[in-house]
């Protein structure tokens, strides 16, 4: 991960697009690096992906304490937004929404029409809600795709479903730009509140009432994750001291 500011990210993400080429994007935080301890594919995932961002604070206060490059969170919903606008600018541009439900599929299309008119949603696609996918399963998932010829693909599967999915199959997609953004379906969607401008958000608490709002299903990233994470990196910076010190 790089010190880069959202706005240079969607930059680079655009002119990366533009020219052509193919890249995918995946979110880092300390929940993903924990799973990522005990999954050796998503670990893989993670380090293949071409931007790999620091979604959440924890990766910012790492990154400090480290002496890193990293400044501020790089979130999957800032690279929705900063990309979308590009591609809105631009005209003639074609989007993929893979993951969710067919309700929440239909509110992010409709929304998408309204705030990125020269945007043009090419497909959308449910998969079953499962952890693991058939090879049938995937096969549609990549037909699907593939048949509707989009330029970027909003993946949705939630972590590490979503960058396995990406890993394994990135060469079947004939998609430029593919990106593992989680949780931006739901907020788009409007099933889950976030206010980008918020006290929480501005102060990296952002998790603080999303876990409010879903207690059962955050409540392990925040107690169990987080604390690993951080002693992971207080012995990381041990480590280099006594290193430092010979």
């Amino acid at each position: 991960m790089d010190g880069f500011t959202a706005e240079e990210c969607a930059d680079g993400i655009f002119q990366s697009l533009r020219a052509g080429k193919r890249s995918w994007l995946a979110c880092f935080n300390p929940h993903s690096y924990v799973m990522a301890l005990a999954d050796g594919v998503f670990a893989r995932a993670l380090k293949d992906a071409d931007w790999l961002v620091p979604d959440g604070g924890g990766a910012v206060l790492a990154s400090r304490i480290l002496g890193g490059s990293i400044r501020e969170r790089v979130t999957g919903s800032d690279v929705f937004f900063g990309l979308n606008k590009r591609m809105n600018g631009a005209g003639s541009m074609r989007v993929f929404f893979l993951g969710s439900d067919e309700k929440s599929l239909a509110l992010i299309s409709a929304r998408m029409m309204k705030d990125y008119p020269n945007i043009r949603v090419a497909g959308v696609y449910s998969p079953p809600f499962k952890d693991v996918y058939s090879s049938v399963e995937i096969s549609a998932m990549v037909k699907a795709v593939n048949t509707a010829a989009p330029d970027v693909l909003w993946v949705g599967l939630s972590a590490p479903k979503q960058e396995k999915f990406i890993l394994e199959n990135r060469v079947r997609l004939n998609v430029k730009f593919v990106a593992a953004v989680g949780a931006v379906f739901d907020f788009y969607a409007g099933n889950v509140k976030r206010d980008s401008d918020s006290w929480f958000v501005n102060h990296g608490l952002e998790w603080l009432p999303r876990l409010l709002q879903e207690p059962k299903r955050l409540w392990k990233r925040m107690f169990v994750s987080a604390p690993v994470f951080m002693w992971h990196v207080v012995r990381e910076k041990v480590r280099r001291s006594r290193l430092e010190k010979g």
